[in-house]
Protein backbone atom coordinates (compact mmCIF):
# COMPACT_ATOMS: atom_id res chain seq x y z
CA UNK A 1 0.00 0.00 0.00
CA UNK A 2 1.52 3.31 -1.07
CA UNK A 3 1.85 6.16 1.38
CA UNK A 4 -0.07 9.36 0.80
CA UNK A 5 2.06 12.43 0.09
CA UNK A 6 2.57 14.74 3.07
CA UNK A 7 -0.18 17.31 3.53
CA UNK A 8 1.10 20.84 2.98
CA UNK A 9 -0.47 23.21 5.50
CA UNK A 10 -2.20 26.22 4.10
CA UNK A 11 0.35 28.96 3.45
CA UNK A 12 -0.92 32.47 4.05
CA UNK A 13 0.38 35.94 3.34
CA UNK A 14 1.54 37.50 0.11
CA UNK A 15 4.27 36.96 -2.42
CA UNK A 16 5.07 39.12 -5.44
CA UNK A 17 4.78 37.11 -8.65
CA UNK A 18 8.47 37.68 -9.38
CA UNK A 19 9.34 35.70 -6.24
CA UNK A 20 7.00 32.76 -6.80
CA UNK A 21 10.02 30.44 -6.41
CA UNK A 22 10.35 31.55 -2.79
CA UNK A 23 6.77 30.52 -2.08
CA UNK A 24 7.40 27.20 -3.82
CA UNK A 25 10.52 26.59 -1.70
CA UNK A 26 8.60 27.56 1.46
CA UNK A 27 5.84 25.07 0.64
CA UNK A 28 8.42 22.45 -0.29
CA UNK A 29 9.91 22.78 3.19
CA UNK A 30 6.62 21.47 4.59
CA UNK A 31 6.31 18.77 1.96
CA UNK A 32 9.87 17.43 1.86
CA UNK A 33 11.80 18.83 4.84
CA UNK A 34 9.47 18.18 7.78
CA UNK A 35 8.67 21.80 8.51
CA UNK A 36 6.16 22.19 11.37
CA UNK A 37 5.48 25.92 11.52
CA UNK A 38 7.40 28.75 9.92
CA UNK A 39 7.40 32.20 8.35
CA UNK A 40 9.59 33.96 5.81
CA UNK A 41 9.84 37.64 4.91
CA UNK A 42 11.89 39.13 2.09
CA UNK A 43 12.59 42.83 1.67
CA UNK A 44 14.14 44.22 -1.51
CA UNK A 45 15.07 47.88 -1.83
CA UNK A 46 13.08 48.69 1.28
CA UNK A 47 9.90 47.00 0.06
CA UNK A 48 8.36 43.80 1.42
CA UNK A 49 8.04 41.44 -1.56
CA UNK A 50 7.45 38.17 0.31
CA UNK A 51 5.62 37.75 3.62
CA UNK A 52 4.44 34.18 4.17
CA UNK A 53 3.57 31.96 7.11
CA UNK A 54 2.06 28.56 7.62
CA UNK A 55 1.92 25.37 9.62
CA UNK A 56 1.53 24.96 13.35
CA UNK A 57 2.79 26.78 16.41
CA UNK A 58 2.79 23.57 18.44
CA UNK A 59 3.52 19.86 17.80
CA UNK A 60 -0.07 18.84 18.61
CA UNK A 61 -1.41 20.85 15.65
CA UNK A 62 -3.75 22.77 17.94
CA UNK A 63 -2.50 26.30 17.22
CA UNK A 64 -2.06 27.47 13.62
CA UNK A 65 0.96 29.64 12.89
CA UNK A 66 -0.46 33.17 12.60
CA UNK A 67 0.76 36.37 11.00
CA UNK A 68 2.08 37.62 14.35
CA UNK A 69 3.38 34.33 15.83
CA UNK A 70 6.65 34.83 17.70
CA UNK A 71 9.38 32.24 18.13
CA UNK A 72 12.79 32.00 19.76
CA UNK A 73 15.38 32.47 16.98
CA UNK A 74 18.47 31.38 18.91
CA UNK A 75 21.67 32.82 17.44
CA UNK A 76 19.90 34.92 14.83
CA UNK A 77 19.67 37.16 17.92
CA UNK A 78 23.39 37.91 17.63
CA UNK A 79 22.78 40.29 14.73
CA UNK A 80 20.54 42.42 16.93
CA UNK A 81 23.11 42.43 19.73
CA UNK A 82 25.88 43.41 17.33
CA UNK A 83 23.67 46.24 16.07
CA UNK A 84 23.59 47.74 19.59
CA UNK A 85 27.40 47.85 19.73
CA UNK A 86 27.66 49.34 16.24
CA UNK A 87 25.18 52.07 17.10
CA UNK A 88 27.31 53.07 20.09
CA UNK A 89 30.44 53.01 17.92
CA UNK A 90 28.66 55.13 15.31
CA UNK A 91 27.95 57.74 17.99
CA UNK A 92 31.57 57.82 19.11
CA UNK A 93 30.78 56.27 22.49
CA UNK A 94 32.55 52.97 21.74
CA UNK A 95 35.87 52.37 19.99
CA UNK A 96 35.98 48.96 18.33
CA UNK A 97 39.79 49.07 18.36
CA UNK A 98 40.00 49.79 22.09
CA UNK A 99 40.77 47.11 24.67
CA UNK A 100 37.64 45.67 26.22
CA UNK A 101 39.18 46.46 29.61
CA UNK A 102 38.96 50.19 28.83
CA UNK A 103 35.19 49.83 29.37
CA UNK A 104 35.13 46.73 31.59
CA UNK A 105 38.24 46.86 33.83
CA UNK A 106 37.66 43.45 35.46
CA UNK A 107 37.94 41.86 32.02
CA UNK A 108 41.73 42.37 31.97
CA UNK A 109 42.22 39.34 34.25
CA UNK A 110 43.93 36.12 33.08
CA UNK A 111 45.88 37.72 30.25
CA UNK A 112 42.98 39.46 28.50
CA UNK A 113 44.20 43.03 28.84
CA UNK A 114 44.87 43.29 25.08
CA UNK A 115 41.60 41.76 23.84
CA UNK A 116 39.88 44.31 21.61
CA UNK A 117 36.18 45.08 21.28
CA UNK A 118 36.36 43.91 17.65
CA UNK A 119 37.62 40.54 18.91
CA UNK A 120 34.38 40.12 20.86
CA UNK A 121 32.25 40.98 17.83
CA UNK A 122 34.13 38.56 15.56
CA UNK A 123 34.31 35.52 17.86
CA UNK A 124 38.10 35.92 18.11
CA UNK A 125 38.38 36.67 21.84
CA UNK A 126 39.23 33.07 22.80
CA UNK A 127 36.23 32.91 25.15
CA UNK A 128 33.99 30.53 23.23
CA UNK A 129 33.00 28.76 26.45
CA UNK A 130 33.71 28.84 30.15
CA UNK A 131 36.29 26.49 31.66
CA UNK A 132 34.27 25.98 34.85
CA UNK A 133 30.89 24.20 34.82
CA UNK A 134 28.09 26.67 34.11
CA UNK A 135 24.52 25.43 34.43
CA UNK A 136 21.49 26.67 32.53
CA UNK A 137 20.19 28.24 35.75
CA UNK A 138 23.51 30.07 36.14
CA UNK A 139 23.23 31.20 32.52
CA UNK A 140 20.13 33.15 33.56
CA UNK A 141 22.25 35.14 36.03
CA UNK A 142 23.72 38.06 34.07
CA UNK A 143 26.16 39.21 36.72
CA UNK A 144 27.49 35.72 37.45
CA UNK A 145 27.95 34.92 33.76
CA UNK A 146 29.84 38.16 33.18
CA UNK A 147 31.97 37.72 36.31
CA UNK A 148 33.05 34.25 35.21
CA UNK A 149 33.88 35.45 31.70
CA UNK A 150 35.91 38.34 33.07
CA UNK A 151 37.91 35.96 35.25
CA UNK A 152 38.53 33.19 32.74
CA UNK A 153 41.59 32.49 30.62
CA UNK A 154 41.25 32.46 26.80
CA UNK A 155 41.32 29.13 24.99
CA UNK A 156 43.61 30.53 22.26
CA UNK A 157 45.56 33.69 21.55
CA UNK A 158 42.88 36.39 21.19
CA UNK A 159 42.64 37.90 17.75
CA UNK A 160 44.51 35.07 16.02
CA UNK A 161 41.58 32.80 15.03
CA UNK A 162 37.82 32.59 15.35
CA UNK A 163 35.89 30.05 17.40
CA UNK A 164 32.14 30.34 17.66
CA UNK A 165 31.11 32.00 20.96
CA UNK A 166 27.71 30.29 20.96
CA UNK A 167 26.36 31.55 24.31
CA UNK A 168 29.16 33.73 25.67
CA UNK A 169 28.93 36.21 22.78
CA UNK A 170 25.85 37.91 24.17
CA UNK A 171 27.31 38.49 27.62
CA UNK A 172 30.65 39.68 26.24
CA UNK A 173 29.25 42.18 23.74
CA UNK A 174 26.28 42.88 25.96
CA UNK A 175 28.31 43.81 29.02
CA UNK A 176 30.33 46.27 26.93
CA UNK A 177 27.05 47.76 25.72
CA UNK A 178 25.91 48.02 29.34
CA UNK A 179 29.15 49.60 30.55
CA UNK A 180 29.01 52.22 27.79
CA UNK A 181 25.28 53.00 27.65
CA UNK A 182 24.00 51.99 31.08
CA UNK A 183 21.57 49.59 29.38
CA UNK A 184 21.80 45.89 28.61
CA UNK A 185 21.12 44.98 24.97
CA UNK A 186 17.45 44.12 25.51
CA UNK A 187 16.64 47.58 26.86
CA UNK A 188 18.94 49.36 24.42
CA UNK A 189 17.42 47.58 21.41
CA UNK A 190 13.88 48.25 22.60
CA UNK A 191 14.43 51.95 23.30
CA UNK A 192 16.64 52.77 20.35
CA UNK A 193 15.43 50.48 17.57
CA UNK A 194 12.45 48.17 17.84
CA UNK A 195 9.88 50.44 19.50
CA UNK A 196 10.70 53.55 17.41
CA UNK A 197 10.64 51.48 14.21
CA UNK A 198 7.74 49.20 15.16
CA UNK A 199 9.84 46.04 14.79
CA UNK A 200 8.37 42.91 16.35
CA UNK A 201 11.48 41.53 18.05
CA UNK A 202 12.71 41.37 21.64
CA UNK A 203 15.69 39.89 23.46
CA UNK A 204 14.00 37.72 26.02
CA UNK A 205 10.22 37.49 25.94
CA UNK A 206 7.82 39.75 27.84
CA UNK A 207 5.36 37.58 29.75
CA UNK A 208 2.41 39.26 28.03
CA UNK A 209 3.59 37.84 24.68
CA UNK A 210 3.65 34.18 25.76
CA UNK A 211 0.26 33.47 24.19
CA UNK A 212 1.46 34.16 20.65
CA UNK A 213 4.77 32.35 20.95
CA UNK A 214 5.41 29.09 19.10
CA UNK A 215 6.54 25.99 20.94
CA UNK A 216 9.95 24.73 19.89
CA UNK A 217 10.35 21.09 18.90
CA UNK A 218 13.82 19.55 18.67
CA UNK A 219 13.73 16.43 16.54
CA UNK A 220 16.74 14.15 17.18
CA UNK A 221 18.33 12.77 14.03
CA UNK A 222 21.13 10.72 15.56
CA UNK A 223 21.20 7.93 18.09
CA UNK A 224 22.86 8.33 21.47
CA UNK A 225 25.86 6.34 20.25
CA UNK A 226 26.19 8.47 17.11
CA UNK A 227 25.94 11.63 19.19
CA UNK A 228 28.61 10.34 21.57
CA UNK A 229 30.87 9.57 18.61
CA UNK A 230 30.36 13.10 17.29
CA UNK A 231 31.20 14.69 20.63
CA UNK A 232 34.31 12.52 20.84
CA UNK A 233 35.62 14.31 17.76
CA UNK A 234 35.26 17.74 19.33
CA UNK A 235 38.12 19.61 20.92
CA UNK A 236 37.69 20.78 24.54
CA UNK A 237 36.96 24.34 23.42
CA UNK A 238 34.13 23.12 21.16
CA UNK A 239 32.66 21.04 23.98
CA UNK A 240 32.80 24.07 26.27
CA UNK A 241 31.11 26.28 23.68
CA UNK A 242 28.35 23.85 22.75
CA UNK A 243 27.67 21.88 25.93
CA UNK A 244 28.54 24.12 28.91
CA UNK A 245 25.64 24.41 29.35
CA UNK A 246 23.78 22.39 26.75
CA UNK A 247 20.54 23.96 25.56
CA UNK A 248 17.68 22.96 23.30
CA UNK A 249 13.93 23.10 22.83
CA UNK A 250 13.16 22.14 26.44
CA UNK A 251 15.11 25.10 27.77
CA UNK A 252 13.87 27.42 25.03
CA UNK A 253 10.23 26.69 25.88
CA UNK A 254 10.66 27.29 29.61
CA UNK A 255 9.39 30.45 31.32
CA UNK A 256 12.83 30.89 32.91
CA UNK A 257 14.61 30.96 29.53
CA UNK A 258 12.08 33.36 28.07
CA UNK A 259 12.31 35.68 31.07
CA UNK A 260 16.11 35.79 31.06
CA UNK A 261 18.34 38.01 28.94
CA UNK A 262 20.66 35.91 26.79
CA UNK A 263 21.64 38.22 23.92
CA UNK A 264 23.37 35.43 22.01
CA UNK A 265 20.40 33.11 21.90
CA UNK A 266 16.97 34.13 23.20
CA UNK A 267 15.70 36.77 20.82
CA UNK A 268 12.03 36.30 19.98
CA UNK A 269 10.50 37.68 16.82
CA UNK A 270 8.53 37.23 13.66
CA UNK A 271 10.16 36.73 10.27
CA UNK A 272 8.98 40.25 9.52
CA UNK A 273 10.86 41.55 12.56
CA UNK A 274 14.07 39.70 11.67
CA UNK A 275 13.98 40.98 8.08
CA UNK A 276 13.46 44.56 9.29
CA UNK A 277 16.41 44.34 11.70
CA UNK A 278 18.74 42.84 9.11
CA UNK A 279 17.63 45.45 6.59
CA UNK A 280 19.75 47.92 8.57
CA UNK A 281 22.81 45.97 7.39
CA UNK A 282 21.45 45.62 3.84
CA UNK A 283 20.49 49.23 3.10
CA UNK A 284 23.35 51.39 4.31
CA UNK A 285 22.00 51.71 7.82
CA UNK A 286 18.31 52.20 7.03
CA UNK A 287 15.28 50.15 7.96
CA UNK A 288 12.16 51.27 6.17
CA UNK A 289 12.34 55.06 6.00
CA UNK A 290 14.39 55.43 9.19
CA UNK A 291 18.17 55.64 9.55
CA UNK A 292 19.65 53.53 12.33
CA UNK A 293 23.35 53.58 11.38
CA UNK A 294 25.42 55.83 9.17
CA UNK A 295 26.38 54.33 5.82
CA UNK A 296 30.00 54.01 6.96
CA UNK A 297 28.98 52.22 10.16
CA UNK A 298 26.75 49.81 8.25
CA UNK A 299 29.63 48.99 5.89
CA UNK A 300 31.97 48.45 8.86
CA UNK A 301 29.74 45.61 10.07
CA UNK A 302 30.94 43.39 7.23
CA UNK A 303 34.66 43.96 7.58
CA UNK A 304 36.14 40.48 7.46
CA UNK A 305 38.47 39.66 10.33
CA UNK A 306 40.31 36.75 8.72
CA UNK A 307 39.17 33.42 7.31
CA UNK A 308 40.04 30.20 9.13
CA UNK A 309 38.70 26.81 10.08
CA UNK A 310 36.48 27.79 12.98
CA UNK A 311 37.77 26.21 16.20
CA UNK A 312 34.25 25.31 17.33
CA UNK A 313 32.28 24.74 14.13
CA UNK A 314 35.07 23.60 11.83
CA UNK A 315 33.72 20.08 11.40
CA UNK A 316 30.48 21.40 9.96
CA UNK A 317 31.80 23.45 7.03
CA UNK A 318 33.40 22.41 3.77
CA UNK A 319 35.45 25.60 3.53
CA UNK A 320 37.09 28.06 5.83
CA UNK A 321 34.66 30.62 7.20
CA UNK A 322 35.04 34.28 8.04
CA UNK A 323 33.26 36.31 10.65
CA UNK A 324 32.93 40.02 10.12
CA UNK A 325 32.11 42.41 12.98
CA UNK A 326 29.08 40.60 14.33
CA UNK A 327 27.82 38.74 11.27
CA UNK A 328 29.15 35.91 9.11
CA UNK A 329 30.27 36.56 5.56
CA UNK A 330 28.60 34.37 2.94
CA UNK A 331 32.03 33.42 1.58
CA UNK A 332 32.85 30.20 -0.26
CA UNK A 333 30.05 28.32 1.51
CA UNK A 334 27.48 30.70 -0.06
CA UNK A 335 25.69 30.62 3.28
CA UNK A 336 23.88 33.86 2.42
CA UNK A 337 23.79 33.56 -1.34
CA UNK A 338 26.30 33.94 -4.17
CA UNK A 339 27.59 37.35 -3.09
CA UNK A 340 30.60 36.42 -0.90
CA UNK A 341 30.27 39.75 0.94
CA UNK A 342 26.65 39.27 1.87
CA UNK A 343 26.30 38.73 5.61
CA UNK A 344 23.92 37.11 8.01
CA UNK A 345 23.46 34.95 11.06
CA UNK A 346 21.80 31.59 11.52
CA UNK A 347 20.07 30.34 14.63
CA UNK A 348 20.43 26.88 16.16
CA UNK A 349 17.91 24.62 14.48
CA UNK A 350 17.27 26.62 11.33
CA UNK A 351 16.32 30.30 11.62
CA UNK A 352 18.19 32.98 9.70
CA UNK A 353 18.68 36.69 9.10
CA UNK A 354 20.38 37.72 5.85
CA UNK A 355 21.64 41.03 4.49
CA UNK A 356 23.03 41.66 1.00
CA UNK A 357 23.93 45.34 0.53
CA UNK A 358 24.74 44.96 -3.16
CA UNK A 359 21.24 43.61 -3.87
CA UNK A 360 19.55 45.63 -1.07
CA UNK A 361 18.05 42.36 0.11
CA UNK A 362 17.20 41.32 3.64
CA UNK A 363 15.59 38.04 4.65
CA UNK A 364 14.04 36.77 7.85
CA UNK A 365 13.20 33.07 8.25
CA UNK A 366 11.86 31.66 11.52
CA UNK A 367 10.53 28.22 12.46
CA UNK A 368 9.82 26.00 15.46
CA UNK A 369 10.93 22.53 14.36
CA UNK A 370 14.61 22.58 15.17
CA UNK A 371 16.86 20.52 12.93
CA UNK A 372 20.37 19.45 13.96
CA UNK A 373 22.15 22.28 12.18
CA UNK A 374 23.80 25.23 13.87
CA UNK A 375 24.12 26.83 10.43
CA UNK A 376 23.04 26.27 6.81
CA UNK A 377 19.90 24.27 7.54
CA UNK A 378 18.54 22.80 4.26
CA UNK A 379 15.24 24.67 4.66
CA UNK A 380 17.01 28.01 4.95
CA UNK A 381 19.35 27.21 2.08
CA UNK A 382 16.41 26.30 -0.16
CA UNK A 383 14.83 29.68 0.55
CA UNK A 384 18.09 31.57 -0.04
CA UNK A 385 18.61 29.78 -3.36
CA UNK A 386 15.06 30.64 -4.42
CA UNK A 387 15.58 34.30 -3.55
CA UNK A 388 18.67 34.64 -5.72
CA UNK A 389 17.11 32.64 -8.56
CA UNK A 390 14.34 35.26 -8.59
CA UNK A 391 16.42 38.44 -8.54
Amino acid sequence: MSQSPPVVPRVEGRCDERFAAVREAFEENFRQREELGAAVTLRVGGEVVVDLWGGWADPRHERPWERDTLVNVWSTTKGATALCAHMLADRGALDLDAPVAAYWPEFAAAGKEKVLVRDLLSHRAGLAGLRVPHSVQELYDWDLSCERLAATEPWWEPGSKSGYHALTYGFLVGEVVRRVSGMRPAEFLEREVTVPLGIDFTIGLPEKEAGRTAELVHVPVTSSSEQAALFAQLEPVALAALTNPGTGAREGNSPEWRAAEIPAANGHGTARGVAALYEVFARQGRSGDRRVLSADAAERVRQGQGACRDLVLGLGFAHKTEVALGLWLSGANASYGPNPRAVGHDGFGGSCGLADPEAEVSLGYVMNRMGPHIADDPRKMALVEAVYASL
